[in-house]
């Protein structure tokens, strides 16, 4: 099956899977619904181990005809995808916003952003540098001349989050291409049509068959055949921490990347932009209904403005508009299914049980959790330890920025963290001391460009992201080494 055409109104459209450059269907459905009112947008193959192992086997073969592609002809691939991208970015944009949480305006930003991602994976495939090494360092090695360069992994196995279904996508297929693997790529259940929208983007630009596959399925079924496949020599796994824990049980001896959200602090000072300080964490706690790895879920502000921010914060906060992620006055629409709702919903109730206050939302009304903003919520709550991936943000005040540092690291978490002050030596306290993989100075925890390393330490994740940095991780260094046969002269 080609080109995917996503309808709103229809009972029938069924979308193959992209096993190996072919599409193909299975008798197995999974229904694609839409968060808004569950609605059936589409169905597509719920493979099976049989399935993967079939994908497996075809990689192994593309893997080689991907390695031996020169490095013009995958920058050409890069491009010809990011055109029709491009060409097609209000399909894509819809596709996002039906199938995921996000609204059409967030959508539109999701595609920009996916062919940003994809030029700078042709363009970094110029850059997979080597350098000489100066083996006379050693008494002895005179004789010896060589160097490093790098070469592909092989055969690399994704697994990706419905939170970006696009861009996180993107950001595992671009780096595998520009470094010459083959990629297996396993969408979140929930949303697998915007990855088979990219599937076909590479289709279009002549990617040659077996180097990519977009397989549909359970993680139960085909997740396990994926990350523990001999043959699969890394995984990249964008998603929850309890699921990365499981994968780095079971991968085996092969290289793991993993980005595995967060609990991100923000820290606001006295001498800090108030206004912009509301504005950038109002924004950073409920974008894509806070379904955002690096979106705020803490605020420590500084006592001295602490009342000030809390009425600003509320006020900006009851102003968005909650509803039809189709409408371009929508700013927040539902979350990503009713379940995950009902779960913010038990941890915001857990907190109020334990004393914290509800300054705003709490509300749910099926897959709609209203943007809910908390103070005073005890450290030991569920919803201050872990990674909440809901609309729910929590106010704390603090003495000072030794106390806002300590409290802020005080999670298994540490991806990405924000701070607001006009103070060099507080920011750059704060550079040193916070335990995260990225700091914001005067702007929230989420914030992030394509270009840059990605990722977190403690329970956020393995390794880094980005395109530059993920062609690192999908290549390997080989040294090379010559002995002469007379000893080199200057």
């Amino acid at each position: 099956m080609g080109r995917m055409d996503v309808r709103m109104t229809t009972q029938t459209a069924v979308q193959g899977m992209y096993l190996a450059g072919k599409w193909t269907m299975r008798e197995a459905k999974i229904d694609v619904l839409d968060p808004h009112d569950q609605s059936l947008i589409c169905s597509v193959p719920s493979a099976s181990a049989e399935d993967m192992h079939l994908a497996i086997d075809e990689a192994k073969r593309g893997m080689k005809i991907a390695a031996e592609l020169p490095v013009h002809k995958r920058m050409a691939i890069l491009h010809r995808a990011a055109e029709y991208v491009d060409e097609n970015r209000t399909r894509f944009a819809r596709t996002i916003a039906m199938e995921g949480s996000k609204t059409i305006k967030e959508a539109r930003g999701e595609v920009q952003r996916c062919i940003e991602t994809l030029k700078l994976s042709a363009e970094e495939a110029r850059r997979i540098n080597g350098e000489t090494i100066p083996f006379d360092q050693r008494p002895g090695s005179e004789d010896r001349l060589g160097y490093y360069f790098r070469f592909p992994v092989g055969i690399i196995g994704a697994i990706t989050p419905f939170n970006d279904p696009l861009n996180l996508v993107a950001h595992k297929i671009g780096p595998a291409i520009a470094a010459g693997n083959a990629i297996i790529v396993k969408p979140a259940t929930v949303t697998p049509l915007s990855a088979l929208l990219l599937a076909e983007a590479f289709d279009h630009a002549n990617l040659p068959h077996g180097v990519l596959s977009v397989i549909t399925g359970r993680g139960n079924e085909i997740g396990n055949v994926l990350v523990t496949h001999p043959d699969v020599r890394m995984i990249s796994f964008t998603g929850g921490l309890e699921t990365g824990e499981q994968i780095t049980h079971q991968a085996g001896l092969k290289k793991i990347s993993m980005e595995l959200g967060s609990n991100s602090p923000v820290i606001v000072l006295n001498d800090a932009d108030l206004e912009h300080a509301v504005r950038a964490t109002v924004s950073g706690s409920f974008s894509a209904a806070g379904q955002n790895c690096i979106g705020v879920q803490r605020v420590y502000i500084q006592e001295g403005i602490y009342d000030a921010f809390e009425e600003l914060f509320v006020k900006e906060t009851l102003a968005l508009s909650v509803g039809d992620k189709m409408l371009e006055t929508t700013d927040m629409g539902p979350m990503i299914n009713e379940r995950e709702a009902k779960r913010v919903e038990s941890w915001v109730a857990e907190a109020l049980d334990h004393g914290a206050k509800l300054l705003a939302g709490g509300v749910r009304e099926g897959a709609y959790y209203t943007p809910t903003v908390l103070t005073h919520v005890p450290q030991d709550c569920m919803i201050a330890k872990q990674e909440i991936f809901g609309p729910a943000v929590l106010l704390y005040p603090v003495r000072d920025l030794d106390e806002a540092i300590d409290l802020a690291n005080d999670v298994n978490y540490g991806l990405h963290g924000g701070i607001f002050t006009e103070n060099l030596e507080n920011a750059f306290e704060a550079i040193t001391r916070l335990q995260v993989g990225g700091l914001m100075i005067n702007d929230s925890s989420d914030y992030r460009i394509d270009g840059m390393p990605f990722g977190g330490i403690k329970g956020s994740g393995i390794g880094r992201e980005g395109v530059k940095s993920s062609i690192l991780e999908m290549t390997e260094p080989r040294v090379v080494s010559f002995k002469l046969k007379h000893r080199m002269k200057a």
